[in-house]
């Protein structure tokens, strides 16, 4: 009797460990070579993002900071802004007003050089840890590359990027990209810690065909660079296709975060258990 005791609790710690152990849509995973660690699942802000407005700002504060507290309750971590969303202060807000701790999540930020040109770089990181009411930024971004020169025209926005980092001011920095040629070149630039890139499988508001944009993706990948997937949903022209859309970017091997522009949480729910089901699946071989 004690012994078919023992041996049933230990099934059951067995069980409880696999599950334990099991992928899901907010288990931790590297940045790449970064030293961040993300939600597999993150929450964007900048869905149709433009001229310091996007569709979660135009929610409101209060809509805004319920959405953020409820993506943390359900364990995202990683959270994607830019300037040009004009999401910093409605995040900073979410974070006081929702009991959001700072330690516990991820911050990536994008800084547009044709919006901080005045100011420069320096002035521009100064500015957003102001409006996020924070030290540090654990990711920021040159936002929107385009041409294939970026690394030669930026170079000094890189080189004091790189000296924030050795400050601790951020912890890595990176590209968002909306051409195929910027992409390419941000493959192969040393300096690039991470890539927020468009993927999805129907080319939908993507740099260039999947089949074209999946072998930079995984070159970039491979040198360590860590990568974000967005338009995952075709900033929601396919979302009636979005298991399989889900489906196509994790099974890449090169998405290390898939970064949803949520609105609601249904949306948030939805995708939860959706690419749970996928990581099960996965996993169940």
């Amino acid at each position: 009797m004690a012994t078919g005791a023992l041996l049933g609790a230990a099934r059951l710690a067995h069980v409880a460990d696999a599950a334990e152990k099991a992928p899901s849509p907010t288990e931790l995973v590297p940045l790449g070579k970064t030293p961040v660690k993300v939600s597999r699942l993150g929450m964007g802000t900048g869905t149709v993002g433009f001229n310091k407005h996007s569709h979660q700002t135009k929610l409101g504060q209060e809509k805004f900071t319920e959405l953020v507290r409820y993506a943390y309750d359900r364990s995202i971590n990683f959270f994607d802004l830019a300037d040009q969303y004009g999401s910093h202060p409605f995040f900073a807000r979410a974070m006081k007003d929702g009991g959001v701790p700072r330690e516990k999540i991820v911050i990536s930020t994008k800084i547009w050089v044709n919006l901080s040109r005045e100011e420069g770089v320096s002035g521009a990181l100064d500015r957003f840890r102001k409006e996020l009411d924070t030290d540090y930024l654990d990711i920021l971004l040159l936002h929107c590359m385009m041409d294939h020169d970026w690394p030669q025209r930026l170079k000094k926005w890189m080189d004091y990027l790189e000296e924030a980092k050795h400050k601790k001011i951020i912890r890595a920095h990176g590209v968002s990209n909306h051409t195929l040629a910027a992409l390419k070149v941000a493959a192969k630039t040393p300096w690039v810690d991470y890539i927020l890139a468009r993927i999805n499988p129907n080319g939908s508001r993507m740099d260039a065909r999947p089949e074209i944009v999946v072998p930079v993706l995984k070159e970039a990948h491979a040198s360590g660079k860590g990568i974000g997937g967005v338009k995952i949903l075709g900033e929601g022209y396919i979302i009636e296709a979005s298991q399989e859309s889900l489906k196509f970017a994790l099974e890449l091997g090169c998405v290390d975060s898939l970064v949803i522009g949520f609105e609601s949480k249904d949306e948030i729910d939805d995708i939860y258990e959706k690419l749970a089901g996928i990581l099960k699946q996965s996993a169940d071989g």
